[in-house]
Order: C-alpha cells, then sequence, then structure tokens
C-alpha cells in the first residue's frame, strides 16, 4: 500500500501545481487574446501530470522513456514559442512551461516537498508581476553594483578561505574573519537600503533592531562610525540601543534551547537589562525630534558596502579575539566569571553553548551569573566603542542608554 501512495502523491502534486500555474496564466489573460501564449489551464495541468509520470519512470529506473516524455514535452513547448515569436518575444509563460514539467518530475520521482516548494515560487513570481518590476525600476546603478560586489565577497570569496586556527593561541580563523566582514558591509548595505525605501531615520532603527538578532557588537561599531558622517544621531543611537536590548532576547533564547535550567537562572538578570534598555529607547524616541542630517543623502557618498570600514572593524575584533584567547589559556575554566567577562567581549553566543555544555559540572545558577557577566562586559565593550568612535550628539546619547543597561546588569548581579 505503502509503495503505492508515494507515486500517487507524486503525480497528484505534479498535476495540481500544473494546474495552479495555468490557472494564473489563464487569469492574467496570456492564454487568450490576439497574440495568445503556450496554453492556459488545460495545457498546463496537462504537463504537470506529464512531468510526473516522466519522474515517475526515472523513479523506477526506466531512465529512456523519461527523457523520451520529458523531451517531447520540452519540443511542445519550444515549437508553441517559435510560432509566435514574431509578434512577441516574452517568453515568461514557456518557461513557466519549463519549470512546471521540472516540478511535475521532481514530484513523480518522490521529491514531494520540493516539487511544492518550485510551484509554489513560480506563482509568487507571476502574480507579483508588478511590484517586481516596480522593485527592479527603484534599484539605480549604485545598489545594483554594491549587491554584485557582496555577491562576490560571500559566494567566491568566502568559500576559498580556509577555517584555520593559526596564529597566537589558534585564534587567527580567517573565514570566520571575513565572515564578520561580510556582516559588517552587509549591515551598511541593509541600513543603507533601509533608508532609501522607509526613510533615513525608521531605516537606521529598523536596521539596528535587526542586526542586533546576529550581532549588537557589530551594530555598535557601525552605527558609532555612521554617526562621524553626519547622520541622524538620534535614530542612530535608538538603533544601537535596540540592537542592545535585542542581544538580551537572543541570549535568552539561545540559553533555553540550549539549557532550560540555566535559561530560567538567567531571566533575572536578563529582565533587568530589558527594563533598562526599553525605558532608554522610549526616552530616547521622546527626545528625538527628527532628522539632524541637512540631507536625506548624507553620509552615503561611495559604496553602500563600506567595505574598508569593515575590514577595519574586522582588524579589530581580530585583536581581541587573540587577547581572549590568550587570558582564557591563561586563566582556564576555574576562574569563570574571569573567563566569561573575557569571551563575553566577542562572543556571547560561544559563551551560552559553552556555558550549556558545562551543565554536569556547573549549577545553573553560576552558569546564569556567569552569562550575566558575559553580557555585561559585552555591554561595557559597546559603551567604550561608542565613546570613543562616535560623534559627539551619537555619544552621550547612546552612551548614556548603554551605561544604563550595564547599570542595571551590574545591580541584578550584585543583589
Amino acid at each position: 500500500m505503502n509503495d503505492l501512495l508515494l507515486p500517487v502523491s507524486g503525480l497528484a502534486i505534479a498535476t495540481l501545481g500544473g494546474a495552479a500555474i495555468g490557472l494564473e496564466r489563464e487569469w492574467s489573460g496570456k492564454a487568450a487574446g490576439a497574440h495568445p501564449h503556450f496554453g492556459g489551464i488545460r495545457t498546463f495541468t496537462l504537463l504537470g501530470g506529464l512531468g510526473g509520470i516522466a519522474g515517475g519512470f526515472a523513479a523506477a529506473g526506466w531512465m529512456p522513456i523519461a527523457t523520451a516524455v520529458i523531451s517531447g514535452a520540452l519540443a511542445l513547448v519550444a515549437i508553441g514559442y517559435a510560432g509566435r515569436v514574431r509578434q512577441d518575444i516574452d517568453a515568461t509563460t514557456e518557461v513557466a512551461a519549463v519549470v512546471v514539467l521540472a516540478a511535475g518530475a521532481a514530484a513523480g520521482g518522490g521529491q514531494l516537498a520540493l516539487a511544492s516548494a518550485i510551484v509554489s515560487v513560480t506563482a509568487v513570481v507571476l502574480l507579483e508581476k508588478g511590484r517586481l518590476h516596480a522593485l527592479v525600476g527603484r534599484v539605480d546603478d549604485i545598489a545594483l553594483r554594491a549587491s554584485a560586489r557582496f555577491a562576490v565577497l560571500a559566494l567566491v570569496v568566502l568559500p576559498l578561505l580556509p577555517a584555520g586556527e593559526y596564529g597566537p593561541f589558534g585564534a587567527v580563523k580567517p573565514r570566520t574573519l571575513w565572515a564578520f566582514v561580510l556582516f559588517f558591509s552587509g549591515l551598511s548595505f541593509l541600513a543603507w537600503l533601509a533608508r532609501r525605501f522607509v526613510g533615513p531615520a525608521i531605516g537606521i532603527v529598523a536596521a539596528g533592531a535587526l542586526g542586533g538578532v546576529i550581532s549588537s557588537t557589530s551594530v555598535t561599531l557601525t552605527f558609532a562610525r555612521t554617526s562621524r558622517r553626519g547622520q541622524d544621531a538620534a535614530a542612530l543611537a535608538i538603533g544601537t540601543v535596540s540592537a542592545c536590548t535585542v542581544m538580551l532576547v537572543r541570549v535568552a533564547i539561545a540559553a533555553a534551547i540550549l539549557n532550560w535550567s540555566i535559561a530560567q537562572a538567567f531571566i533575572p538578570y536578563a529582565v533587568a537589562g530589558l527594563v533598562a534598555g526599553a525605558l532608554a529607547i522610549a526616552a530616547l524616541a521622546w527626545e528625538w525630534r527628527g532628522p539632524e542630517s541637512t540631507s536625506d543623502h548624507a553620509g552615503e557618498e561611495g559604496s553602500p558596502l563600506q567595505l574598508r570600514a569593515a575590514l577595519q572593524m574586522a582588524v579589530f575584533f581580530q585583536i581581541v579575539m587573540i587577547v581572549v584567547a590568550a587570558v582564557t589559556a591563561w586563566w582556564s575554566l576555574r576562574a569563570i566569571l574571569i573567563t566569561s567577562a573575557m569571551i563575553g567581549l566577542t562572543d556571547l553566543d560561544a559563551l551560552t553553548l559553552s556555558l550549556s555544555r558545562q551543565a554536569t559540572t556547573l549549577a545553573p545558577g553560576l552558569a546564569a551569573r556567569a552569562l550575566s557577566v558575559g553580557a555585561l562586559s559585552n555591554t561595557l565593550l559597546k559603551l567604550a566603542v561608542t565613546l570613543s568612535i562616535g560623534a559627539p550628539q551619537y555619544r552621550w546619547r547612546a552612551g548614556t542608554a548603554l551605561a544604563v543597561i550595564a547599570i542595571a546588569i551590574g545591580g541584578a548581579l550584585w543583589w
């Protein structure tokens, strides 16, 4: 019974997927009119079923038959396009037909989830034609070049770098360091795009809050440098504090996933920082009266990726990682609070993971205190970065808020 169920399910998904795409093509008017395209709901339904049959033949080991079926269907699509190419060179319907064949073959071969995903994405792309064209119209030369460069940095350079562990204490890890560079550049690009689509101030705050999910320290470094180029200091400060507040939520969730006992003990410390952060954000938002920069495009000179600044930040991180590795090697895990303070300077996620793995030898209360010490040291590092790098208007806003968060966490530890 189970042997029969899978082929039947695959054929059903293939046929229904073709029907869904065909329905969209007919609904959009591409299957009718003076110059109709390749086909409508009936043609696409049959194409989906044909792809499913071919996938079933391939799964059964009958590759010659499967190849013949797919080749014949592709030939029909090509003939249909050739018959109307003089009137209209748009090949969207024909390409959709090829995609339906591929999805049908995947479903017939047992890849039901993949086939469903292909059909769903294809349907969305076809239905959102207007919005996609409008989005392309808003992409300028700067955004296109920055996107291409970031793709090269992420998809070409990153895989070629060795994972390492090189240098003093094995702290030099080229691939990890380049990932920092990508994050810094990506965050700058995200903020640049957000400012263009939703406005300078809201875009900065949104980029800060989203960046805090990954690395609030990176957000602080990026925004502190940005503040020196004339950007809205208040919005940058709110974005920084939002990232630092989100960081506490991220750590608490990670701890809950890894070790619920440690997470429970960590909650009081996290709540203290969260309340302080929320109050600081509210105070900054209340005090803020609108953009402070003289131009909507202030600070957007050059590449949105800010690659030079990202490289400088990565060098800073590398120095700190070497120092952390040295202190960890010299003091060992017995000095758990001191070690947590040092590790927390650069990587709270690594600290959370390492403390959770010590669950059998470390009391949850002590582990939670160590994690809180790491969060406190991380906040103090961001305070130091803010005060040493940021512009005066950003410095006192973000610096005061981060000091309040640090005092709240420190008070919870003292209590």
